[in-house]
């Protein structure tokens, strides 16, 4: 025994490493125990380990292992109140080896189960840690030696180990749990927060908005930066929020940071995150967006705004996927799909030296251009009822719709502010309208917007949003060559981030009057 002591002494330490690291992995409960007793081995001899479960006032065997194991011993249960020795052992959290005079009053618990002879080897070690109790560890040898109070300590702390053990992976299992929860109720936030994004994308009657769908399902596939265009109001947060659901970082998080709405001094906090005392007021450790959106989405609303000195770092973070929190010097590596939105003219702020130009041309290598309501005013009809259907959601007003004659009142209107702005007036018009239906009364439009901007002709507003396409188009494609340096085919090509065919790129080059003359040379296939 003594011999056992001294080889098992060194590796204990190793032993109370692996349990640990076996109970941070997937490694269900009973793999934990089955190895937990293939471990007991190296540390003393036995004919019979068995590890008992405490269940309510039972203690019920789950593994067994040794020459006696079989699988009347793994079926074996324990009625506690019958073996008062066992659980005195529970109750002081102490291992014990018992003699033959232990088991004069209450026999042994595996009488009836196994044939061992009077005064046999025994030991009964409690699984024990915090205020939980878990079971015990028995071992038995068919030989009539009682284990040595050395071998009784030994086993004891090997226990307890295992208890830990068994804690750790009781507590890692409730907090996958917790985890998954809190995920599906994120989900679920941001389904009612975005709304139905998708299907007032992909059922739009406007010619120019299916085909910003089909783009943004093409580029939603990759994870290729996309900058959204438009006008305040048109809808850029939606279609961000539609981007990352047809991703393939769909269950990840999607994150938004509106650039305008925090100021200057604390917008690198909030982007990149802070350690405690980099600055007053900064008094424990905060994790920014990059890290909270590490695996899925980040949007940044409203890039335009972003201060010079900031974007130096966001170029840093989108090329390297790498940042320091403010006050650290520790990197910290972050996987950010990201989307930026912005209704400034960013080529306009780069000549006026507000916008960094290489961070431009790494934002909008797939641009995605919203038209503003007036241009789009065949989607008045859908768009008023997905609105009136999410508003629902929170005003209680279920069952809202607008008449032919409010949509004629609301199809005379110029929609300076567009979508956010109809939402406002469905909202308004729905809280104060005493019935379900919304006529031309329910609404209070400004006149003055009324006169300025009135309705758009159909064909006319088709004629100038095609020109608007193609210009959008040429413009586009230019600055993807540009970015491969004129190299359309294989891998990384500008056929591959434009999501084309390469025959069709240089088809749609011809037809839009790209010629290989414009700043670089068009490489095919060698």
């Amino acid at each position: 025994m003594a011999d056992e002591i001294v080889a098992a002494g060194p590796s204990l330490a190793k032993e109370a490493r692996d349990l640990v690291e076996l109970a941070g992995t997937e490694e269900a409960v009973s793999e934990l125990l089955r190895r937990g007793l293939d471990w007991l081995t190296r540390i003393t001899r036995f004919d019979l380990a068995t590890l008992f479960l405490l269940r309510d006032e039972r203690l019920v065997a789950v593994a067994a292992r040794g020459p006696l194991a079989n699988a009347k011993v793994r079926g074996h249960v324990l009625n506690l109140a019958n073996f008062p020795m066992v659980r005195q052992a529970l109750e002081t959290r102490r291992a014990r080896a018992f003699t033959e005079e232990d088991h004069t009053g209450e026999g042994d618990p595996f009488d009836g189960v196994l044939d061992l002879p009077p005064g046999h080897s025994c030991m009964v070690v409690p699984l024990c840690a915090g205020d939980r109790r878990y079971g015990v560890l028995t071992l038995d040898r068919a030989e009539c030696e009682t284990y040595p109070q050395s071998v009784v300590d030994l086993v004891e702390v090997y226990g307890q180990l295992l208890a830990t053990a068994l804690q750790n992976a009781e507590q890692k299992a409730a907090f996958e749990r917790l985890h998954r929860q809190d995920h599906e109720h994120a989900k679920l936030l941001e389904s009612q927060l975005g709304g139905d994004s998708e299907g007032i994308l992909e059922t739009s009657l406007s010619p120019v908005m299916r085909d910003l769908a089909r783009r943004a399902r093409q580029v939603a596939e990759t994870d290729t930066p996309v900058l959204l265009l438009g006008e305040t109001g048109t809808g850029k947060e939606r279609l961000s929020r539609a981007i990352h659901r047809w991703s393939a970082r769909a269950d990840q998080p999607f994150v938004t940071i509106n650039c305008a709405a925090i100021p200057a001094g604390l917008l690198e906090s909030e982007l990149f995150g802070h350690v405690k005392g980099a600055f007053t007021g900064a008094t424990k450790d905060r994790a920014g967006r990059f890290q909270m959106a590490s695996g899925g989405t980040l949007l940044l609303d409203e890039v335009g705004e972003l201060p010079v000195e900031l974007q130096a770092k966001l170029l840093r973070a989108l090329q390297e996927k790498t940042f320091e929190p403010v006050g650290s010097d520790r990197t910290v590596r972050a996987d950010v799909r990201l989307l930026a939105a912005t209704h400034v003219d960013l080529q306009q702020a780069i000549a006026q030296k507000r916008f960094r130009e290489d961070l431009y041309y790494r934002l909008s290598v797939f641009p995605l251009r919203l038209p503003p309501l007036r241009e789009r005013l065949e989607d008045l009809p859908q768009l008023c009822a997905f609105l009136l259907e999410e508003q629902s959601r929170r005003t209680g007003r279920r069952g809202m719709r607008v008449t032919p004659e409010g949509l004629q009142r609301l199809e005379a209107y110029g929609w300076p502010g567009n979508l956010r702005e109809l939402a406002n007036v469905l909202e308004r018009a729905t809280i104060l309208s005493p019935g379900v239906e919304l006529g031309a009364d329910a609404f209070d439009l400004p006149a003055r917007a009324q006169a300025e901007q009135p309705r758009v002709h159909a064909p006319v507003a088709k004629r100038e949003a095609v020109l608007t396409l193609e210009a959008v188009q040429r413009e586009h494609i230019l600055r993807v060559l540009t970015l491969t340096k004129g190299r359309i085919y294989g891998p990384g090509g500008a056929a591959q981030l434009l999501g084309l065919k390469p025959s069709t790129l240089q088809s749609r080059m011809k037809k839009l009057r790209i010629a290989r003359q414009e700043h670089f040379t068009i490489e095919g296939p060698t």
